[in-house]
């Protein structure tokens, strides 16, 4: 299934970048999007129609997006990747034992440290 709707979504996007270059900017595009005068289309219905295809494909393309979403978050576990790894969560500080001296992370304090800096004299 997740296949099927991941091939949808692509051709979707494929179809809306498209159709997003074939519309005439104001700038003038690609322009392909309108014709002369003789044609059987007139220029402003070539471009709402294009607008109205614009719209359709990008509501699918929404549609297919949020459900790979929820298909992914089906089929995830409930463990997270840290879990599946085997490290263990700091919530429990006392079980760090790198955590147990706490007091050597910390600069030393004025008086410890008189033979570590030169004095400014």
């Amino acid at each position: 299934m997740e296949n099927i709707v991941l091939t949808v979504h692509l051709l979707l996007a494929l179809a809306l970048v498209g159709v997003v270059l074939i519309q005439r900017s104001e700038g003038g595009g690609l322009g392909m999007g309108s014709g002369g005068g003789d044609s059987v289309m007139s220029g402003r219905a070539a471009a709402s129609a294009l607008t109205k295809l614009t719209w359709i494909f990008a509501v699918a393309f929404i549609i297919t997006s949020i459900s790979l979403t929820v298909i992914a978050a089906n089929k995830s576990s409930e463990t997270s990747v840290m879990d599946r790894l085997g490290v263990s969560s700091n919530n429990d500080k006392g079980s760090d034992p790198s955590l147990d001296d706490i007091e050597s992370l910390l600069p030393p304090t004025e008086g410890s440290a008189e033979g570590l800096v030169p004095s400014a004299d």
